[in-house]
């Protein structure tokens, strides 16, 4: 016996033995139909890489992934933006502690100065359109 009901309209599986719960909570199941248990199996799972559960002809299946709207392209930029930031600090800290305690090498002198150049150049990238400045070496 099956142990779930397939949704199209919500593109979710709902277990039989729950439904009196769902049905008093959900405005309206009435696209419910019986679904194979290995069809919930395979759609419940792990989807392929690059796939997300979708509907085609009522029914689950493997859809390609949408691309990023502008706004989450926007965030992710903005999360980068701030990771990179705190590696920037981070590197710059500890250089500009040798230096003012007048125990830097000329080498950490000249790299503090990249650093620092980079995080300015960082800090002015616009998350919506980013251009990335290039880490120092």
């Amino acid at each position: 016996m099956n142990k779930y009901k397939w949704s199209a309209k919500y593109n979710a599986f709902f277990p039989i033995e729950m439904l009196h719960i769902y049905q008093s909570s959900w405005d309206e199941l009435s696209d419910l139909i019986d679904i194979d248990d290995t069809v919930e199996a395979e759609f419940n799972g792990e989807p392929p890489e690059g796939k997300v559960r979708g509907v085609v002809d009522n029914m689950p299946a493997w859809v390609s992934e949408p691309p990023p709207t502008q706004e989450e392209l926007t965030a992710n930029a903005e999360n980068m933006k701030l990771n990179l930031k705190t590696k920037a600090d981070s590197e710059i800290a500890w250089r500009q502690d040798a230096l003012d305690a007048e125990i830097a090498t000329d080498e950490e002198t000249v790299t503090l100065t990249e650093w620092k150049k980079y995080r300015v150049l960082l800090m002015r990238v616009d998350p919506a359109s980013p251009v990335w400045p290039a880490l120092p070496v």
